[in-house]
Formats: C-alpha cells, sequence, structure tokens
C-alpha cells in the first residue's frame, strides 16, 4: 500500500508493507498515552554524573552504587530544567527566552509487520521548525546561511539562527551496560561539540580511534568503547569495537528531522557505539554544496515551484524542501543570481535511501503550535546495526527533542523509560486489531 500526501506543493510517499495498517488510519483515542516530561540538561554528562559536582557527591555516589537517574530525580525535571536553562556551572552560554523543559506525549501501537510510535509536543515557537541551514549566494560565491543558537556566531549577533525541530528515540535491549540506569547521560561526554573541553580538530586527527575512524571531531560514544571509560581518548582498537557491536552492545538511535527526512516522509536510523554511527546504506539527505566550489548541486525547478531560490523574507513562510526526484534540477551557475538568493544546503531523497539507514517511515502535521509525528518500523529487524523489536519484547528507551532552533546540548532529554511490545512496560505498544 502506497500512501500518497501532496502538502504545500511537497510529496510525500509512505510506503507502507502490504498487510500492515495504514498509520494514518490508526484510531489513536484507543491507545494509552504516556506523559514523559523532558528538561534542559546543560552540559551535564557521563562525567558529570559520577563527579562531586554532582549533588555535591551524593548523586555521584548513588551512581557508583547502581543507582538510577529517575530514581532520584522522578517528578523534578521541571525545576531542574528550569534551574539549569537560566545558566550556571552546567550551561555557561543561556539561550534567551529558553524553555526549561517540555511535555511530550507518547503512544505505541504494533501490528504482525510493523511498531508505530506517535508522539505530540508543544512547539516553543509559533512556526514549525522545519527550516535548516542555507547556502546564500553575496554577489561572487555561495555561503552557509544560518547556525543553530548555541553558535557563537548566532549569540553575536552575525547570523540569524536557523535550525531544524528534530525528535530522538533511543533504544536498547538490556545488552548496553548501564543504560537501562542512565540513559543518554551514558552517550554524553565532556569533549563534544558543545560540551566541557571541545575536542579540537587536531586533538581528533591524532587520536587513535578517531583517526582510524576518519573523524575530525567527538560525537556520541558508549564507555564500553574506551579503556578508561571516562577518558574519550582511550579508544579501543577496532577489533574489540566491533566484537562489542557483533554481541549487540550499542544503542540503536532513531531520528525524525523537520527538514531533512520529514520532507520525504522519512526518519532516519543510526546508532551509538565508539561514535555517532548512521546505519549502513544510504541515508535520505546529502550535502547540496560541491565540495570544490561549495556552489549548489541542485537548485528548486522553476517550472514545478514558481522559484529558483528564496529570500530570507521568506523563511517560515511555507515549506522549503529542496527533494531531488520531485522538485529539484541541476544547478545552473548562469541563472542570474541576486546577492541574498538562498538554497538549501542538503537535497533530500526518498529514491536513492538505501540499506537499513532507510529502515523508517514518518508522518508528521505541525498545527496550533504542536508537532504530530508517527514513527513507523519493520518488527524482526534482522541488520547488525539495528535492536530487532518483537512482539513480547520489553526495552529501555530515552526520547529528546531539539525546539526552537537548536541543536547538540540545547535539546530536551528524558529519563529512560520502559517500552514493552504487547507486554508490560511504562509504555505499552498494544497490538491492533
Amino acid at each position: 500500500m502506497t500512501r500518497l500526501d501532496y502538502r504545500l506543493g511537497v510529496l510525500a510517499c509512505v510506503v507502507v508493507p502490504a498487510m500492515a495498517a495504514d498509520p494514518a488510519t490508526i484510531d489513536w483515542t484507543k491507545i494509552p498515552s504516556t506523559s514523559v516530561m523532558l528538561f534542559y540538561p546543560g552540559q551535564s554528562s557521563y562525567e558529570w554524573l559520577s563527579g562531586n559536582d554532582h549533588g555535591k557527591g551524593k548523586g555521584a555516589k548513588a551512581v557508583r552504587e547502581g543507582g538510577s537517574c529517575i530514581k532520584c530525580h522522578e517528578g523534578d525535571e521541571r525545576a531542574m530544567g528550569g534551574r539549569i536553562v537560566k545558566g550556571g556551572p552546567l550551561e555557561p552560554t543561556p539561550i534567551e527566552g529558553k524553555n526549561g523543559a517540555l511535555e511530550l506525549k507518547v503512544q505505541a501501537a504494533y501490528d504482525a509487520k510493523n511498531a508505530y510510535f506517535r508522539f505530540q509536543w508543544k512547539t516553543q515557537n509559533s512556526y514549525p521548525g522545519t527550516e535548516h541551514q542555507y547556502l546564500r549566494f553575496d554577489g561572487k560565491e555561495w555561503k552557509v546561511y544560518g547556525y543553530p543558537k548555541l553558535d557563537q556566531v548566532v549569540r553575536e549577533g552575525k547570523e540569524p539562527g536557523i535550525y531544524e525541530d528534530r525528535l530522538t528515540m533511543m533504544i536498547d535491549d538490556g545488552k548496553v551496560p548501564g543504560f537501562a540506569r542512565q540513559g543518554c547521560w551514558l552517550t554524553c561526554h565532556d569533549g563534544e561539540r558543545d560540551m566541557q573541553r571541545p575536542v579540537s580538530k587536531e586533538q581528533a586527527s591524532a587520536n587513535g580511534l578517531l583517526g582510524a575512524l576518519k573523524k575530525s571531531d567527538l560525537r556520541k560514544y558508549l564507555p564500553s568503547t574506551r579503556q578508561d571509560p571516562a577518558k574519550w581518548e582511550t579508544g579501543k582498537s577496532l577489533e574489540e569495537i566491533a566484537k562489542i557491536k557483533s554481541a549487540g552492545g550499542f544503542v540503536d538511535l532513531i531520528q525524525w528531522r523537520a527538514h531533512r527526512s520529514h520532507g520525504v516522509g522519512m526518519a532516519d536510523d543510526g546508532y551509538v557505539l565508539e561514535y555517532r554511527n548512521s546505519d549502513a546504506g544510504k541515508d535520505m539527505f546529502s550535502s547540496n554544496a560541491d565540495p570544490a566550489t561549495h556552489a549548489p548541486r541542485f537548485m528548486w525547478d522553476q517550472a514545478k515551484t514558481g522559484y529558483r531560490a528564496i529570500t530570507a523574507d521568506q523563511l517560515r513562510k511555507g515549506e522549503h524542501f529542496l527533494i531531488r526526484e520531485t522538485n529539484a534540477v541541476p544547478f545552473d551557475p548562469n541563472a542570474g543570481w541576486k546577492p541574498g538568493d538562498l538554497i538549501p544546503d542538503y537535497v533530500l531523497s526518498r529514491k536513492d535511501a538505501a540499506g537499513s539507514a532507510a529502515d523508517n517511515n514518518a508522518l508528521a502535521s505541525w498545527k496550533d503550535g504542536e508537532w504530530q509525528v508517527t514513527l513507523i518500523r519493520s518488527l524482526n529487524l534482522a541488520n547488525p546495526d539495528d535492536k530487532p523489536l518483537k512482539e513480547g519484547g520489553v526495552y529501555s528507551v530515552g526520547f529528546a527533542v531539539h525546539d526552537d532552533n537548536i541543536t547538540t546540548r540545547g535539546h530536551h532529554v528524558s529519563f529512560v523509560r520502559t517500552l514493552g511490545i504487547g507486554a508490560n512496560g511504562q509504555i505499552r505498544a498494544v497490538k491492533l486489531p
């Protein structure tokens, strides 16, 4: 069954496997809803969790003794986020007006083929965050335009704050030590982007593990991939990490992106192990910048959209997805470009998405200040970079929402919850009739 949804001239095609429910017709009023409070964590990290600054040492002692975050702090999320977001040791560069907490409503269902996860939350802004960074023509060349709000160029007023909204779901099946207790804090470390003591390109390139991975920065990783769990630079060998992966010792990471995946009705698929990795295959988004000239590779098809580019005064007025097979044509450098012309820095394609990176579909809409996102994921996936969801299984899950033109630590996060697929859990997936 194929569902075609024409929305503001954009084609979103969601392929639903045969004999599965059409996610657009599920009666969600009959599915239990769980409210999960997310909060602003600032620079709280795995290292902070077990350090003396965590509860003046009392929190760290509880962590070392096997305590879970939610056991000590359930019900405190709104107050904690409200304190952290205003600035202090865990937030050196507070964002004016940023919310400290966010309520996420979660529902889950499944049938013989798929699991369906429905999420709802209120956005801080009066518009959906479907814009991402652009390439802007300055009269001579094309340069990146728009950055996340935590970036210094935005804080200094040199660039506008432009970034997509995101919903993230982490999944573990009990094979990652500590995830059921500490959740995403197990993956978040000092040295990562926008965290304490961020690792430089030179440090990353000189590191044995990151150098072998050909990475120029430090991103999420699990302590099990380091010789010393609290030191990012002590990476294990690629052979050792491969053994951890084959034993299932990674966290599944699903991200719905309001620009880079929403435009083609998908959510990307990745996992956290020694780094924040994409699944094998090809994502539904790729860079639109020519690596040599930085000029766009594609532009809008004027015959279909009415324009080749937009300008800053058109931002947040409609959806501006550049989709290779739907509304894009190869870039013409002689098309009479004017200073201020904007073309998306990413080009999307459902057709090009392939492999386990393309496992997840999604339906999403924004109305009256609220996102409603339904993730669709096949049951019993057998890919080596996926956690297979099975009927009767119980999983540890964590959620995050990026809102208000921000990324990295600027999100709101949850403590771990349990998810039961037709089994008991704090979130219970109900079998569809």
